[in-house]
C-alpha cells in the first residue's frame, strides 16, 4: 500500500495543484447548465425540436452518471494524474466540438463525450486536493475546495447570460 504522506505536496506546488483541481471542477459545474441558458437558439440554429434539443443536457448528464461510478477503478489502473490528464483532455476537445458540431445529434455526441470527461474532473479533483495536503490540514482543504466548487454556479448564470 503506498504510503499517504508521499503525496503530499507544500509550497507553491500545492497552490498550483489545489488551483489545477478547483479549476477543473468549476468547469465541470458550470457545464452541466450552460446550456440551459441556449435552449432556444439551439432550437433556432440548429432548426431542432424542444425534444431533441433536451437530449443536449441529457446527453451531459448521462456521460456524468456512467462515468462517476468508474472513477476510482479507473483511476487505480491508468493512475490517477493519467485519468485527471485524460480527462482534462476529453472534456477540453469535446468541448470544442460542441462548439463546432453542425446538427443536433453530433451536439448530443459530443455532449456525452463531454459529460463522461467533465465526470471524472469533478471526483478526481476532489481527491487530489485531499491527498495533497496532510492529514491534520484536510478539513481546511476541502473547505477551500467547496468555496471554489461554490463559486462556479454563483459567477456561472451571470456570465451565461451575457453571451
Amino acid at each position: 500500500m503506498e504510503d499517504q504522506n508521499s503525496l503530499v505536496e507544500y509550497g507553491f506546488r500545492r497552490f498550483i495543484v489545489t488551483l489545477t483541481a478547483i479549476v477543473c471542477a468549476l468547469l465541470e459545474i458550470v457545464d452541466t447548465t450552460i446550456v440551459n441558458v441556449a435552449l432556444n437558439d439551439m432550437k433556432g440554429n440548429m432548426g431542432a425540436t424542444l425534444s431533441e434539443v433536451g437530449w443536449v443536457i441529457t446527453a451531459y448528464a448521462i456521460g456524468n452518471v456512467i462515468i462517476v461510478p468508474m472513477t476510482s477503478w479507473l483511476s487505480q489502473q491508468f493512475g490517477r494524474r493519467n485519468y485527471f490528464a485524460f480527462s482534462i483532455a476529453l472534456f477540453t476537445v469535446c468541448s470544442f466540438l460542441c462548439g463546432n458540431a453542425t446538427n443536433i445529434w453530433e451536439l448530443v455526441a459530443f455532449r456525452f463525450l463531454q459529460g463522461v470527461g467533465g465526470g471524472a474532473l469533478l471526483v478526481t479533483s476532489q481527491t487530489i486536493i485531499t491527498e495533497s495536503y496532510p492529514a491534520e490540514k484536510r478539513g481546511m482543504a476541502q473547505a477551500i475546495y467547496g468555496l471554489g466548487v461554490i463559486v462556479g454556479p454563483t459567477l456561472g448564470p451571470p456570465w451565461e447570460a451575457i453571451s
